[in-house]
């Protein structure tokens, strides 16, 4: 029986630290089977309180809570099995004590309070090893939180700026309306390439450490996953529709994008094609896509091509991204954002906020067609 005990305990020990290691240590995309089953625990729990009005704005009020809360649970589980490790381990070593003995034994090494002496002299290689084990995993977690905030400023930085150029939520073609209608069509070329470095650094940071997934925007109608999907729309069509004046930094944030979504797509777990066929089907329709063009070039965007025959070179882009990016949106309960995909509550497509054009004399263009009703509740 004592023999099984430390063969349990060390058991513990050792894949407790591993699971440290590699969540906080190791900066390589690794799915981790503990963060996994504490992320869809709360997430069930904040949902499940949330279901009986499940709209939007108090969902995303209680979902706020899902990274403080993942990474609390995750410290106090590790903290536990440290402890559970370290009592089942003492009791194998020292014949003669009991269970209570030694579980106060192990508590008083690993939080270093100190309260008990070891009962044997063999335990005191242990009581060693254990209090520092603990002090060391709550300074690492400690010393994990600024790397997370400081990439979270840079991902926010970046979606906030997007606010005034894409609307909220942000909206591909809205994107490209906005630019026309104000004049500022030779920025989109920064846009693109400011986007190209973020979403190579989202990529990196966010698989590398999903936890950051959690973290959610501080408005409502912002999201990173909603932000990055917007840009990439309004690179893809602008590259289809006017291929002779579009910039050659659209190209380069289509694919920026589409790899940083694969990286985070082979931490979560979550499976795609690798290499699909351009003419593969894709969940926007030509009607959609003729009602985004039509938005902007009601602004003043001038399309080289017809609509229809861009499709096909549209839907060869997006094939590359637009199951990705579904999937994280509907797993991350983002604002259900114009050409965002479905949500796993009853969500309806939220058009992007835009003011009134105050020039004298101008045509208040500000509702896209068929959502001005759900548009004009947002602003009551």
């Amino acid at each position: 029986m004592r023999v099984f005990a430390g063969l349990l305990g060390v058991v513990l020990l050792v894949g407790t630290m591993v699971n440290v290691v590699r969540t906080l240590v190791l900066p390589r995309a690794m799915a981790s089977r503990l963060l996994t089953t504490l992320w869809r625990f709360w997430r069930a729990v904040l949902r499940g309180v949330a279901r009986p009005r499940y709209r939007y704005e108090p969902l995303d009020r209680l979902l706020e809570w899902l990274a403080p809360l993942i990474l609390v649970s995750q410290l106090l589980v590790w903290l536990l099995t440290l402890f559970a490790g370290f009592g089942l381990l003492i009791y194998s070593a020292a014949p003669g004590i009991g269970w209570s003995v030694a579980l106060r034994e192990a508590g008083s090494s690993l939080f270093t309070l100190g309260f008990a002496v070891p009962h044997r002299p063999e335990l005191t290689t242990i009581d060693f090893v254990a209090a520092a084990s603990g002090p060391l995993m709550i300074a690492l977690q400690i010393a994990y939180l600024p790397t997370l905030y400081a990439t979270y400023n840079r991902r926010e930085t970046e979606v906030t700026l997007l606010r005034s150029l894409a609307g909220e939520p942000s909206w591909g073609p809205e994107l490209l309306a906005r630019q026309c209608l104000v004049g500022t069509v030779d920025n989109l070329r920064r846009v693109y390439l400011g986007w190209e470095r973020l979403a190579a650094d989202i990529g990196e940071s966010h698989a590398n450490y999903p936890i950051l997934m959690a973290f959610r925007s501080p408005k409502p109608y912002r999201s990173w996953i909603i932000a990055m999907l917007a840009v990439m729309d309004a690179a893809a069509i602008h590259l289809t529709l006017a291929p002779g004046t579009a910039p050659s930094e659209t190209r380069l944030v289509l694919r920026a994008g589409f790899l940083a979504l694969r990286d985070i797509a082979d931490a979560r777990g979550i499976p795609y094609d690798p290499d699909p066929r351009p003419d593969a089907p894709i969940a926007l329709t030509l009607e959609d896509f003729r009602q985004g063009v039509t938005w902007a070039t009601a602004c003043g965007f001038r399309p080289e091509r017809e609509v229809d025959d861009a499709w096909s070179d549209f839907k060869g882009w997006r094939v590359n991204y637009e199951s990705l990016a579904y999937a994280l949106a509907r797993r991350h309960d983002a604002v259900p954002a114009l050409w965002s995909g479905p949500r796993d509550w009853p969500a309806d497509p939220v058009p992007p906020m835009r003011p009134p054009h105050r020039q004298p004399g101008a045509p208040e263009v500000r509702f896209f067609p068929g959502l001005a009703a759900k548009q004009r509740g947002r602003e009551t």
